[in-house]
């Protein structure tokens, strides 16, 4: 089932276009993550979709329209850490989002659990480290059991340990069978926590797929010499060796995954050449990223 089904999306800003013609569905129990540099037109879009921005151009629907006007009922969202009472508990602070939301059973300690802060339910919410008042944010959220969770950039500003916390969170919701939609421009955080991805940067969408489609097959080998003349003239008679950047004196190959790093060091060895440096790495969402975003302006 579509969850959410957005066409030709364009949203303006005088003379910048924020969103571009953007078009990509969300399936029923996808983590999603759009992907994009800031500015790119990621929270534009979810904006967009929660009836907070109006649109210029296109339309989006969520749940095929089974809900027709209360679709948004059924979707929590987190655009940004929500304003707290800092002298009350955790569990005030949710009591009151459940009143807000017109929730008469909320099941606070649950949701406490989930987001590993039942022990600290009681303790006043200004006592919190970030990752904490995050997935205290998380919770919030998730109050009324909607089907799909929507969060922009969650592990923005928080240290490795509250990053972990909040990832390890998302992977527990999602394991619960939810929809969950995640704007970043964190690349590690997408590859480690979405079955999907949309990259778009400038308000266009660039690629869209699953994340092991998205990763393309070739291989990364880094590769340098002392004689980098020989090392680049050897490179560049290979038939298997599909792109060449240099950073920091050292060589970048994307080759097929027929081109191990043994190969190339017995190539280099029969031309003579002596390598200095040789390592092999998978492709990861992050370099294909800059793949796909490098010559788009």
């Amino acid at each position: 089932m579509s969850i959410l089904q957005i066409d030709h999306l364009t949203k303006r800003y005088r003379s910048i276009v924020a969103v571009d013609d953007l078009s990509l569905t969300v399936e029923r129990g996808n983590v999603y993550g759009i992907l994009g540099p800031n500015g790119s037109g990621k929270t534009t879009t979810l904006g967009i979709v929660l009836g907070i921005i109006q649109a210029n151009e296109g339309s989006f629907s969520w749940f095929e329209g089974q809900y027709g006007q209360r679709a948004r009922h059924h979707v929590g969202a987190l655009l940004e850490t929500p304003n707290f009472y800092p002298y009350l508990s955790a569990v005030d602070n949710l009591q009151i989002f459940a009143h807000i939301k017109k929730e008469q059973h909320p099941r606070i300690d649950e949701l406490l659990e989930l987001v590993n802060l039942a022990h600290r339910k009681k303790s006043s919410f200004r006592t919190f480290s970030l990752g904490m008042k995050q997935r205290l944010a998380i919770a919030a959220a998730m109050i009324g059991d909607p089907q799909v969770l929507i969060f922009d950039e969650p592990t923005n500003g928080l240290d490795p340990q509250g990053i972990a916390e909040v990832r390890n969170t998302l992977l527990e919701i999602a394991a619960r069978g939810k929809t969950i939609i995640m704007a970043s421009h964190i690349l590690d955080e997408v590859e480690k926590v979405c079955s999907h991805v949309a990259i778009i940067k400038n308000g266009k969408l660039l690629a869209t797929g699953p994340v092991g489609a998205i990763i393309s097959n070739d291989r990364l080998i880094e590769v340098a010499a002392a004689d980098r003349e020989a090392l680049l003239s050897l490179l560049r008679g290979l038939s298997l060796v599909n792109r060449i950047d240099e950073e920091n004196g050292r060589l970048t190959l994307s080759v097929d995954e027929a081109l191990t790093a043994a190969d190339l060091n017995r190539l280099a060895y029969e031309k003579g050449i002596v390598l200095t440096h040789l390592v092999a790495r998978p492709r990861s969402l992050e370099s294909e990223f800059l793949e796909i975003t490098r010559d788009i302006d």
